[in-house]
């Protein structure tokens, strides 16, 4: 017999909605995995204490009791499964895998049972219906009546909201028959009822979804949103995921909560609860418990008194009492730096956060997408513009997100991130080794998002370390890395070679005396160096000294060798996070060690920085002294050349009377007396302008003798 048994296209019985997704029977248990949340039901085989078979609408279904009370129902199996069925719960759980028919008489008379989160309604020994007791809102009574209200459902079209019980008086001395039924009722029954003081409070929390300040009142199964205008009240098993995110400004973070089913307000539906904090505000928070009762109850997560940022303290408590792993963003890091990709998606702009397991866009609406739901990815041209893209994802269920007006730099981090998790790009279609090897049945979130808040927090660490340590010589470190000196000596250099190149060019025109060509040759002139210009400015310069790395980079690079020999076929993901963890589990001796090395190099940097900026300023002045040298040199040869040129046009032309002579004679005088004032000046244009007023003026003084 096989170890496991599989399901396709099995739906869930969950507070009246029926969830499609896939079942998996195995020897340590049953897994359930719904295909719309990615929510993973988990029963271990040795919490099974009864196996139900019977004829449901949608086929045959399967209903599971646990020792605990629980009820799991499963539909859409087909008659000729219940043999294999029958023979592995026998094998592997040693069950009985009963068969039980419902009642269908019609009739309204019978007996209620209460067992474990279930109320049986019977006649006889056959049931009529069911109702979990989870998905009960209210219960009031009245004279030998008993009223239960549900939890409305958005998924169905048609939703049971209320249903009555006739209750009988009794003879019974003391017991009330209507109490005793309500009280049942409520003792299963998911009735939010604020009784007691809240654990803790957090006041004027901003919230961007549904939109307001809120005190959020923390009590044991529920939270408590207070505001302005509206209540909310948010059971904890709503509570699907939870995302603590940066944002791309380094000074804020969000804390994102994702709820199933969604608060509601009216029409409106919130499937994600965001708050905006602040990474500068801190707050002292203390438990409204005793210290025994927080021990026994966190078992060491939380404490009585905390202290810290507001965002750490929320996420903290939050996790203590949903009992769920915090996701945070991963490897992915953008052409800025940011974990984020600046984007927009429909009319409103924001943030997507490529994530281990999917990607996050936050905020207005925010949308959660599994890598194991997507069936393609897209790279698409911009429609309105070439320096940006979209990225288009398309799931298995037909449903098409486009994220828009995406920076083009961003395009290699994103298309890299999306090769590496093996995601099918349409644009390059489906290659071999591209298909995905997520776990049908795992969780979107593994103990891997832990791992990374760890190593965000111990990188946090790292950088304060590396901050107080260079913070008495960080002045100087400044001053020297940034160099103002430098930075004018290129500007300076690439001035001149302008210059020289137009007072160059500016020689062979006047020697040819051609003045049309020479203006077009000069726009040309002036358009190729401001290219230059800007190229040369985006590089750096290579002899310049390297940074020096901080005592975990020193360390890692010493030891990756060794971290991929003990760990044969570890991807790069997998050897920064263990590099992390080594590094934090590594004792404070063995720390200081690398830090004594990171001083070091540190001080190196430090002398080679100096040296350089001394050097690179007398090269400079020595390259400066030469260029103007080389300049007034090519000033007094364009001096020469112009003279020329109007003597050559005075002897070639026809005999003149004496007063055309005298002319011709002063315009001579006025080029050289003109050419030496320009010879003073600085500035190159004004050198341009008046060496071509002498040739203009001859020719109009020529002109006019004619």
């Amino acid at each position: 017999m096989a170890d496991t048994l599989e399901f396709n296209e099995i739906y869930q019985e969950v507070k009246g909605s029926m969830n499609d997704g896939r079942l998996r029977l195995s020897r340590q248990g049953v897994i359930f995995k719904n295909s719309k949340t990615g929510k993973v039901d988990n029963i271990q085989a040795s919490e099974l204490a009864e196996g139900v078979w019977r004829r449901v609408a949608l086929g045959h279904g399967l209903k599971l009791l646990t020792k605990n009370g629980h009820v799991y129902k499963y539909d859409g199996f087909r008659e000729s499964e219940f043999d294999k069925l029958s023979d592995f719960f026998k094998a592997h759980y040693r069950l009985e895998l009963a068969e039980k028919d419902l009642c269908v008489k019609g009739w309204n008379w019978g007996t209620v049972r209460f067992g474990g989160q279930l109320l049986s309604f019977d006649i006889g020994e056959q049931p009529v219906f069911e109702i979990p007791l989870s998905n009960v809102s209210q219960c009031t009574t009245g004279k030998n009546e008993v009223t239960l209200e549900f939890h409305q459902n958005d998924d169905a079209e048609v939703s049971l909201m209320e249903v009555r019980f006739y209750v009988p008086p009794t003879q019974e001395d003391g017991v009330d028959p209507v109490e005793a039924f309500a009280q049942n009722v409520l003792s299963k029954a998911d009735v939010i009822q604020a009784t007691g003081d809240a654990i803790c409070i957090f006041r004027e929390l901003q919230c961007l979804t549904p939109r307001g300040r809120y005190d959020i009142r923390i009590y044991p199964t529920f939270l408590h949103l207070h505001g302005k205008t509206f209540d909310y009240k948010i059971p904890y098993t709503t509570v699907l995921r939870l995302f603590l995110l940066p944002h791309k400004d380094q000074r804020q973070m969000f804390f994102v909560i994702s709820l199933d089913p969604p608060i509601k307000q009216g029409q409106t539906r919130y499937h994600f609860l965001i708050l905006l904090f602040s990474k500068d505000e801190d707050i002292s928070l203390t438990l409204n418990m005793n210290e025994e009762e927080v021990e026994k109850r966190f078992e060491g997560r939380l404490t009585k008194n905390m202290s810290g940022s507001l965002y750490e303290m929320v996420s903290r408590v939050m996790k203590a009492l949903v009992n769920r792993k915090i996701t945070v963003p991963g490897n992915f890091q953008g052409h800025s730096g940011a974990q984020c990709i600046t984007c927009s998606y429909k009319a409103s702009s924001g943030l997507l956060y490529p994530l281990e397991r999917g990607f996050i866009y936050v905020h207005k609406p925010p949308v959660h997408i599994r890598f194991d739901e997507i069936s393609f990815v897209n790279f698409a041209r911009g429609t309105t513009t070439t320096r940006s893209f979209d990225f288009e994802i398309e799931t298995k269920q037909g449903t098409q997100y486009t994220f828009s007006s995406i920076e083009r730099e961003e395009y290699g981090k994103l298309f890299d991130f999306v090769n590496a998790k093996k995601l099918n790009i349409k644009n390059r279609g489906l290659k071999e080794g591209m298909k995905q090897s997520y776990d049908e049945y795992a969780d979107s979130d593994e103990d891997q998002h832990d791992a990374y808040l760890e190593r965000m927090k111990e990188e946090g660490k790292i950088r304060e370390e590396n901050a107080n340590d260079s913070s008495d010589g960080s002045g100087e470190e400044t001053d020297e890395s940034f160099n103002p000196g430098e930075e004018d000596d290129d500007v300076a250099e690439e001035f001149d070679s302008n210059a020289s190149a137009s007072s160059s060019s500016g020689d062979g025109d006047s020697d040819r005396g051609e003045k049309k060509p020479a203006k077009k040759a000069k726009i040309v002139k002036d358009r190729k160096p401001r290219k230059k210009q800007v190229e040369s400015k985006k590089g750096k310069d290579p002899n310049a000294p390297k940074r020096p790395m901080s005592a975990y980079m020193l360390w890692l690079n010493a030891n990756r060798e060794k971290i991929k020999s003990d760990h044969p076929g570890i991807s790069i993901t997998d050897l920064s996070k263990k590099a992390g963890e080594l590094w934090k589990a590594m004792s404070k001796e063995k720390k200081e060690e690398w830090d004594r090395k990171a001083e070091d190099a540190k001080r190196d940097y430090e002398k080679a920085m100096k040296e350089y900026s001394v050097g690179n300023k007398s090269e400079s002045s020595k390259m400066e002294r030469s260029k103007k040298k080389k300049k007034k040199q090519e000033k007094q040869m364009k001096g020469k050349g112009e003279k020329k040129g109007a003597a050559s046009k005075s002897s070639s032309s026809t005999k003149s009377s004496a007063k055309t002579m005298s002319e011709s004679f002063k315009s001579k005088e006025f080029v050289s007396s003109d050419e030496s004032s320009s010879a003073e000046s600085k500035k190159e244009d004004s050198e341009d302008e008046r060496g071509a007023s002498p040739a203009q003026s001859s020719e109009d003084s020529a002109s006019g003798s004619d």
